[in-house]
């Protein structure tokens, strides 16, 4: 079993600036982070496998603003999000598969998750 704990999150205007971080209690390959609205299915945001040079993917309404790092020593996985934009207001979510091949994009894929923890963009 592993435990995901989040941190970061809240609110900011439009085109500031947020991390969330992910602290594992243990090493996944493949990890990742989702968010979700109301009404709305979750969504991968950017996800990441951990083997092979770690390639990563960003969902195209965050490419080029959203940033994953990790720190594998401690297990933790972050996420830079600049620029935020109104839309990208949603609880967001880490989660973790512990064996994996490659990068794994569908939340039915992961089963470790996180408690979620609140981004708001709004003026």
């Amino acid at each position: 079993q592993v435990q995901l704990v989040e941190s970061g999150g809240g609110s900011v205007r439009p085109g500031g600036s947020l991390n969330v971080s992910c602290a594992a209690s243990g090493y996944t390959d493949c990890m990742g982070w989702f968010r979700q609205t109301p009404g709305e299915e979750r969504e991968a945001v950017a996800t990441i496998y951990r083997g092979d040079g770690g390639p990563v993917y960003y969902a195209d309404s965050v490419k080029g603003r959203f940033y994953i790092s990790q720190d594998n020593a401690k297990n933790t996985l972050s996420l830079q999000m600049n620029n935020l934009k109104p839309e990208d207001t949603a609880m967001y979510y880490c989660a973790a598969r512990q064996h994996c091949t490659g990068i794994v994009l569908l939340p039915t894929g992961y089963k470790f998750w996180g408690q979620g923890t609140q981004v708001t963009v709004s003026s």
